[in-house]
């Protein structure tokens, strides 16, 4: 069964992004090095993108290019008038039921992109198997949390750490207990 994985960056006081969903605090992180936090291992390890509509929004108002056309992208939304482009499905109704059946089709990992309201949704469905999250260090006074909404409590399992010349920690973790 493939995994789902919510590979995700917050500040040091649990943002994912400011309240307009801007993430330009991330450009501000001293990267001396240029290291990517092993996002290209991570990339190469997935085929299948699942994200929020309000996510999926912030991205086509960058006024660049789709991020990720070489993946099958999915877009949760409660919007029924929207549809189906070359780059993006839309997933209409019932995200649990249709997350559930794409974890059992052949393939390679999943990446849970985000934002708050998604990332709540799967982890109180136990759909989320792994987080990698990237604490970076600033604190935004203001923002969407990781987790909006309130999560169920649920136990993790710390798989790993690691930090970098930047302030930046990773964190891995596995859920300890599947509902």
């Amino acid at each position: 069964m493939r995994k789902i994985i919510l590979y995700i960056a917050t500040s040091l006081n649990g943002k994912i992004a400011r309240p307009d969903g801007g993430v330009d605090w991330l450009d501000a992180i001293p990267n001396p090095e240029k290291t990517d936090y092993g996002y290209a291992v991570f990339y190469d390890s997935i085929d299948t993108i699942i994200m929020g509509h309000n996510t999926y929004q912030l991205i086509l108002d960058w006024g660049i290019k789709f991020t990720y056309p070489e993946k099958k992208n999915y877009v949760l939304t409660r919007k029924q008038h929207v549809s189906d482009n070359e780059d993006v499905t839309f997933v209409k109704d019932n995200p649990i039921e249709f997350t559930k059946a794409l974890k059992n089709l052949q393939g390679k990992d999943i990446w849970l992109v985000g934002g708050g309201q998604v990332n709540t949704l799967f982890f109180n469905a136990g759909l989320i198997d792994e987080i990698q999250l990237f604490v970076m260090p600033i604190v935004i006074p203001e923002g969407i949390d990781l987790f909006e909404k309130i999560p169920i409590e649920k136990q993790m399992k710390l798989l790993g750490t690691k930090s970098y010349s930047s302030g930046v920690v990773e964190l891995k973790y596995s859920l300890l207990f599947k509902i």
